[in-house]
């Protein structure tokens, strides 16, 4: 290969760009209207525009993807993670426009992304497992069923998804019909597929994972574990490798697993095999990710590998480097540094960032997608940077990741960091026996007290999409896109008014229901006029790739002030009760 299409955004697509100049090819960026002044598309060789604003009108969409790669001269494809990295029809696309795929084979992800069959494998391999459904169920009533054989809770979950999306927990009958309905809709919203399957949930689960790289020449590499459990809402939060408190015959057994079902598989390129371990010590297979992970700088702290440089050479069909899995040379945390407001419930915060001050020192990588001045689009993922310390124990690791995360600084919008701070001083993460580690992937919903503070309301973010008019240059047409700031000192304020942001009004109306955050109103579950009562949903919002119910915070009847489908600002009416 010569020269990279990165098919992403954001932290991932500098990641990859980074790579892409040590291994000595040239990368190319897209990017949505949102996106123009992004550090990723001025960090790549060259740059082009999407045209469009949602996932769905840009990284989500092949044709101009791949119409990308035919104008830039991109003979090979990244997609890094989220988006379309675990599409086999993308990765199809790509081979069928006679481009090198950075990434396993379509086979090998259609049989381990869709979680059903990708069980079957496992099963088959002698990997371990808990009770689930042997296909996609059809409706709630199956999922009804599966818990009066079971027992609750179940665990509704996206056949073809992926990254913690489209899964649901049911604890009790009767909201499971809600919850299947909410599972699909996420399923189809994230991955274009609303097929879900059950499981049973294991109640207080670690979850802990293992790394894998496979070669074009058979060859299967494991290298090493990683535990995930310090979650929200099915997102990671904090990673680190390797996974402490195992024992040698857990640690052997999750390698083993991972290793043959990748080699069943016939893997090629970077995944990971995901597991949990149940409190009595138990381990049942949980999925598969035919992707660069989010967590993967742990790895390559603990290993001395590039693992992104790794997927360049066995694209580019050489063999790995290393056959046995290496000893870990040192302990590493990773912190993601999400733009939401932890005193809020984890609301997704979109805006400018007007400061990112990020640390330094020994045992300190930050991997950012993001610098002051950067914008937040609301319709992407919350990521802003991650943050990866290191130490030659796992105290050591937890003193330095207490030391940069104090210097860290943000402002502009909110961000988790107050949570990353307040986890250090958490006994259940930071104990130094498996007795007292008692983090497991509920632990922030069950015994983490939150109680930090909300933080300061930002000023509302403006429109980000272009304005776009065709020029003539030299002869040529060409299409032109315009920043709305770039407008709005050129035209009237009145002219611009259509272009540029509006100041959204503080809701003064005691009976108005504000927006919690800025995105798209999904659904109503009320209809004008209903009766509802304090608590009652009445509406779901998706911001950031995640669904968040709106609730009625007094009791009366409905009258509704938006739309279905309309982009809401936080803050701005959307209903009221009177």
């Amino acid at each position: 290969m010569k020269k990279v299409l990165i098919a992403n955004r954001g932290e991932i697509a500098v990641r990859i760009a980074r790579a892409c100049v040590d291994y000595g090819v040239k990368s190319v960026a897209v990017y949505a209207d949102a996106d123009i002044n992004a550090l990723h598309a001025r960090m790549a060789d060259e740059a082009y525009g999407l045209g469009g604003e949602r996932p769905a009108d840009t990284y989500l969409n092949i044709a101009k993807l791949l119409e990308v790669a035919r104008k830039s001269g991109a003979d090979a494809v990244h997609p890094g993670y989220g988006f379309l990295s675990e599409s086999a029809a993308f990765a199809q696309a790509v081979l069928d426009a006679g481009l090198i795929w950075i990434g396993p084979s379509p086979t090998a992800i259609a049989c381990l992304g869709d979680k059903v069959q990708a069980r079957k494998l496992a099963m088959k391999v002698g990997a371990p497992l808990v009770a689930g459904t042997a296909e996609p169920v059809k409706d709630a009533q199956e999922v009804v069923d599966f818990a009066k054989q079971h027992g609750l809770p179940v665990a509704i979950k996206a056949a073809f998804g992926g990254g913690g999306r489209g899964i649901k927990v049911a604890w009790k009958l009767e909201e499971v019909t809600e919850l299947y309905a909410s599972a699909v809709r996420e399923a189809v919203t994230a991955f274009g597929r609303g097929e879900c399957f059950l499981e049973q949930f294991l109640d207080r689960p670690r979850h802990v994972e293992a790394q894998v790289l496979a070669d074009q020449h058979g060859n299967v590499l494991v290298l090493g574990t990683r535990d995930c459990s310090l979650q929200r809402r099915n997102q990671k939060l904090v990673e680190e490798a390797p996974a402490p408190f195992l024992s040698d015959e857990q640690r052997a057994r999750i390698h083993q697993s991972a290793k043959d079902i990748c080699a069943a598989a016939g893997y090629t390129g970077a995944g990971t095999v995901e597991f949990l371990l149940s409190q009595n010590g138990a381990i049942s297979f949980l999925e598969v990710n035919t992707r660069l992970q989010v967590e993967h700088p742990v790895t390559e702290e603990t290993t001395g590998m590039d693992l992104v440089v790794e997927q360049l050479r066995i694209a580019d069909g050489l063999p790995l480097r290393v056959l046995e899995t290496p000893k870990p040379t040192c302990h590493a945390l990773e912190f993601r540094i999400n733009a939401e407001d932890v005193g809020r419930g984890f609301v997704p915060t979109p805006g400018l960032i007007t400061l990112f001050e990020a640390p330094s020192g020994p045992g300190v990588r930050v991997d950012s997608g993001v610098v002051s001045g950067s914008t937040i689009p609301g319709t992407f993922d919350s990521l802003m940077a991650k943050l990866i310390v290191t130490g030659a124990t796992r105290e050591q690791a937890i003193a330095r990741a207490r030391r940069a995360l104090k210097e860290f600084r943000i402002e502009g919008v909110a961000s988790v960091l107050p949570f990353h701070r307040a986890v250090l001083d958490q006994p259940d993460f930071t104990a130094q026996t498996a007795k007292d580690f008692k983090v497991h992937t509920r632990w922030i919903e069950t015994d983490f007290a939150n109680d930090l503070a909300a933080a300061a309301r930002v000023t509302p973010m403006g429109a980000t999409a272009l304005h776009r008019t065709a020029m003539e240059i030299d002869g040529r047409r060409v299409s032109l896109g315009l920043p709305p700031e770039l407008l709005a000192g050129m035209q009237s304020a009145s002219a611009v008014g259509m272009l540029a942001s509006q100041a959204v009004v503080a809701v003064q109306d005691a009976s108005a229901v504000a927006a919690p955050v800025t995105g798209t109103l999904h659904a109503w579950h009320v209809a004008e006029g209903d009766v509802v009562a304090i608590g009652d949903v009445i509406a779901v919002m998706e911001a950031m790739k995640m669904e968040m119910q709106v609730t009625a915070h007094r009791a009366g009847r409905i009258a509704i002030q938006a739309a279905t489908g309309a982009y809401q600002q936080q803050g701005t009416c959307i209903a009221k009760i009177v």
